[in-house]
């Protein structure tokens, strides 16, 4: 991590309620696929090109028809008043102000219209989608997208990762099962089949299919991003189905410990869909140059999760900020050095392994 997100990633430890630290910390089983979403970076190197005459660089970049300052966007993240008492305003706030993307979660603390409209407070453009759970009850979730829509949201966010919940055994051992009174997943208030002012569980169901896809397309006019695809046939089948997006995630290493590692797929995913729909990634994205060499591999942009959560935990609105100008001016700072004025200039043949070097490659 950078200095700067090594600092707040220590503060948040110290500030979190131990149980509250693991949930954000933690993935799946052994954590095996989650330390790997970092290690895979570290055994990639970026080939510079030089002499460019790359003095001015412009890192903004458009996705589905929105404009972003920089391709780092803020992924989906659960329960942001469990690390600070602002939650997802602040989030927000600090990501409208760094003039990206934020996907605000549906297990958010917050309604999705607060999240909107703190971000739009800060700047009227600010783009913010939303991250939907396919229910079991097409209704329920006919009735989130509408909200989403309300809102403002520019797209949807849809996580296809999760027809279980992961097993997450620091939570397991301790016994975090529940939000603390007074937090609630808000989205889920009055939702069809709940009592009046009650929440609803988000549910995960094993019988969801492509068929319910369909569905959710044939319901709404706004893009749509598949989140989750790691396998090449899934992410054809999702262009197919009428995809706007695809994003190459293993949810943080929170699910199949097993999965692969995020930047490991990347290739295979960038490959499948042939330049047919834009590419996003997350999963273990640190620094500015591992958003180099995603963006180098075929992403269009990448997300981040747990940084934002500790930059949130440890100072608010501030630290969240922190987080994204960190990284930005990493990303500026390795696209200088990789001759590179634009994010989209950055080629494959720029990635290899380390220790291993590549011929060839045309002027820049």
């Amino acid at each position: 991590m950078t200095s700067a997100l090594s600092l707040l990633h220590d503060r948040a430890r110290q500030l979190l309620d131990p149980v509250h630290y693991d949930y954000f910390a933690g993935g799946a089983g052994d954590e095996v696929a989650m330390g790997e979403n970092e290690r895979a970076f570290r055994r990639l190197a970026l080939l510079p090109r030089v002499l460019c005459g790359n003095d001015t660089r412009d890192t903004a970049v458009t996705l589905l028809g929105d404009r972003a300052a920089g391709p780092v966007i803020v992924s989906p993240t659960a329960f942001h008043r469990l690390a600070h008492p602002v939650g997802e305003r602040a989030t927000a706030r600090a990501t409208a102000a760094a003039g990206t993307v934020l996907i605000a979660s549906m297990a958010s603390t917050m309604p999705i219209a607060e999240i909107t409209a703190a971000a739009r407070d800060v700047r009227p453009d600010a783009v913010v989608w939303f991250q939907l759970y396919l229910q079991p009850d097409h209704a329920v979730t006919t009735e989130l997208v509408h909200r989403a829509e309300k809102a403002g949201c520019t797209a949807l966010v849809v996580t296809v990762d999760s027809p279980v919940f992961g097993r997450r055994e620091r939570d397991e051992r301790n016994g975090f099962l529940d939000l603390p009174p007074g937090l609630a997943a808000e989205n889920m208030r009055d939702l069809p089949g709940s009592p009046p002012g009650d929440t609803l569980d988000i549910a995960m169901s094993t019988a969801l299919t492509w068929q319910d896809i369909r569905r959710l397309r044939e319901a709404t006019a706004l893009p749509l991003v598949l989140k989750g695809i790691l396998h090449p046939a899934d992410a054809r089948l999702a262009v197919a189905e009428g995809a706007d997006a695809v994003m190459v995630s293993n949810h943080g290493g929170r699910q199949l410990d097993a999965a692969p590692a995020t930047i490991d797929a990347l290739p295979g995913i960038v490959e499948a869909v042939a330049g047919r729909v834009p590419v996003l990634l997350d999963g273990g994205v640190r620094r500015g140059s591992d958003a180099a060499l995603a963006l180098a591999l075929g992403a269009a942009a990448v997300g981040v999760g747990r940084p934002v959560v500790w930059g949130l935990a440890a100072e608010g609105e501030t630290g969240v900020r922190q987080v994204l100008d960190a990284l930005g001016a990493e990303l500026d700072h390795a696209l200088a050095l990789c001759g590179a004025r634009r994010p989209g200039d950055l080629s494959r043949d720029q990635v290899v392994a380390r220790g291993l070097g590549l011929a060839g490659g045309a002027p820049c």
